[in-house]
C-alpha cells in the first residue's frame, strides 16, 4: 500500500515560477543590503528557547515550535531573527566598530492559523543597525525598505509609522505597570481597542488612549503637530512625538515616501522601544514588511548598552503582493539551451558542446533521456526553452550544427565557434 506524504500543515513547496519570485526578492533585498552597507549574516535555524523568548512578547512566545534536543535543553525554531542577531553581537561581534550593519534572509517559523500571506514556515529579509540612538538611524531603516519596494516594481505602498514611546510615556507617568503596558500594546497591534482600554485601571490613562486613537490629521506633519499638543503634560510621551517628527522630517526631505502617522500604532514584539514602521499595499490588507527601534534588547542579553534600529519584509508577503500587482519578472538575462545528440555515437561531442556553451554563460539542458528528437525538441518546447542545439554527424564533419529557435521555429546551420556569438545575439 502507498503512501502519499503531503507537507506538514503551514508550510509549503515552492517550485518553477514561485520559486523564482522568492529568488528575485531575495536577490534584491541582497543588493539592497550591499547599496547600504549591510553586512550578511548567517545564523541557525535552532537557538535557546531562553534568547529567543526573552523579549519576543506573550503571543508570539505561544506560537514557537519549541521542544527538547537530545541533550534534554529547551530549545526553538526562531521566530524572527532579531534574537539572534542580537546573540551575535554581544558575543563575537561585542568590539565590532559601530555602528553594525547586519543582513540576514531565510526562513521562520510561528504556530499561527494558516492562511493567504501566513505560513507556519516563512520567508524573511531582515536589516539591523545597531550602535546609533540618533533619528537619521531610524531615517535609513525606512528610506532602505522604500529603497527594496521600488527595486522590486512595487506601487502604491504606504507607509505606517507610529512611535511606541507615545504609549509607553502616558502609561508609564500615570504608574501602569511594564507587564500590563505589554498586553495593551499587544490588543492595539490587533486593532482591538476596547480589551486595550478595558486592562487600563486608570481613567486618565483610559481617556489619554482613547483620545490618541481618535486623533487623524491630513497629512503627517498635522498629526505630529496634534500628538504634540495632545500630549504636552507628559513629558516624555512629548520627547517621543519629538523624535517621531524630527525622523520623518529627514525622510521627508530625502525621498518621496507616503507615510501616513498612525498615533495608536503598536507592534507584536515587546522590546520596541521608539519609532515603529509597516508598509502596505492597497491591494492586501497585510504588512508586507514592518520594523522599528529597540535600544535596550543588547543590554538583555548580557551586552554593553547599544542603541539599534531594525525591520524586516515578508517574502511570501511580498510574492503576493508582486502577484496582485501583475508586476512581470525581468527578462531572462540568460539564454536557455537544449542540446541534442541525434545519435548514441554523438553524444560525447554532443556533451564536449554542451560544456562549451556552459563556460560562455549560457543555460544547457543536455538530452540525459535517449529520446528521439522530435520527442526531445517536444520536451524542450514544454520546458520553454529558448533554442534547441541539434547535433547531427554530417553537419559535425563540417564543425557545425543545427541551430534551431524553439519561438519562431527557425532553424539554420552554425558553426560551432560561432555557436556562442549566434545564441547571445
Amino acid at each position: 500500500m502507498s503512501v502519499s506524504f503531503q507537507p506538514v500543515r503551514g508550510m509549503r513547496d515552492l517550485i518553477g515560477d514561485e520559486a523564482q519570485v522568492f529568488t528575485t526578492s531575495i536577490v534584491k533585498a541582497r543588493q539592497t543590503a550591499e547599496c547600504y552597507g549591510f553586512c550578511e549574516v548567517i545564523t541557525p535555524h535552532v537557538e535557546p528557547l531562553e534568547l529567543l523568548s526573552a523579549k519576543s512578547g506573550e503571543e508570539i512566545r505561544q506560537r514557537m515550535f519549541i521542544f527538547k534536543d537530545l541533550g534534554g535543553r529547551q530549545v526553538a525554531l526562531r521566530p524572527e531573527f532579531t534574537a539572534s542577531i542580537a546573540r551575535l553581537v554581544t558575543t563575537v561581534l561585542r568590539n565590532e566598530p559601530k555602528p553594525v550593519r547586519l543582513f540576514s534572509v531565510g526562513t521562520v517559523y510561528r504556530y499561527d492559523e494558516p492562511q493567504k500571506g501566513r505560513y507556519r514556515e516563512f520567508w524573511q529579509s531582515n536589516f539591523e543597525l545597531m550602535g546609533s540612538a540618533r533619528p537619521e538611524a531610524d531615517a535609513e531603516i525606512v528610506l532602505l525598505t522604500n529603497n527594496l519596494m521600488m527595486s522590486l516594481g512595487l506601487e502604491g505602498y504606504v507607509f505606517k509609522v507610529g512611535h511606541i514611546g507615545v504609549i509607553r510615556g502616558i502609561l508609564s507617568q500615570d504608574g501602569v505597570d511594564e507587564k500590563t503596558q505589554n498586553a495593551v500594546l499587544q490588543k492595539m497591534d490587533k486593532k482591538d481597542y476596547a480589551a486595550a482600554l478595558e486592562l487600563v485601571e486608570s481613567k486618565k490613562s483610559r481617556a489619554m488612549l482613547e483620545g490618541l486613537i481618535a486623533i487623524k490629521g491630513c497629512n503627517w506633519r498635522e498629526t505630529v503637530e496634534q500628538m504634540q499638543s495632545y500630549v504636552a503634560d507628559y513629558p516624555s510621551a512629548k520627547g517621543a512625538v519629538g523624535n517621531l517628527g524630527e525622523i520623518l522630517g529627514l525622510i521627508g526631505e530625502s525621498a518621496d515616501i507616503d507615510v501616513k502617522v498612525d498615533p495608536a500604532f503598536a507592534r507584536g514584539l515587546e522590546y520596541y522601544t521608539g519609532m515603529i514602521f509597516e508598509v502596505y499595499v492597497p491591494q492586501i490588507d497585510i504588512a508586507l514588511g514592518g520594523g522599528g527601534r529597540y535600544d535596550r534588547l543588547i543590554e538583555t542579553f548580557g551586552g554593553d548598552p547599544t542603541p539599534a534600529v531594525g525591520c524586516a519584509q515578508g517574502i511570501d508577503r511580498v510574492a503576493i503582493a508582486l502577484q496582485s500587482q501583475k508586476v512581470s519578472r525581468a527578462e531572462k538575462s540568460v539564454k536557455k539551451v537544449s542540446v541534442i545528440p541525434i545519435t548514441e555515437a554523438l553524444k560525447p561531442q554532443a556533451l564536449r558542446i554542451a560544456q562549451q556553451l556552459r563556460f560562455a554563460g549560457v543555460a544547457v539542458e543536455f538530452e540525459v533521456m535517449g529520446r528521439k528528437m522530435a520527442k526531445a525538441l517536444e520536451d524542450a518546447d514544454k520546458r520553454r526553452v529558448d533554442y534547441a542545439v541539434i547535433v547531427g554527424e554530417r553537419e559535425l564533419k563540417e564543425g557545425a550544427v543545427m541551430l534551431k529557435d524553439l519561438a519562431s521555429r527557425q532553424q539554420s546551420i552554425i558553426a560551432v565557434e560561432k555557436l556562442v556569438e549566434k545564441i547571445k545575439n
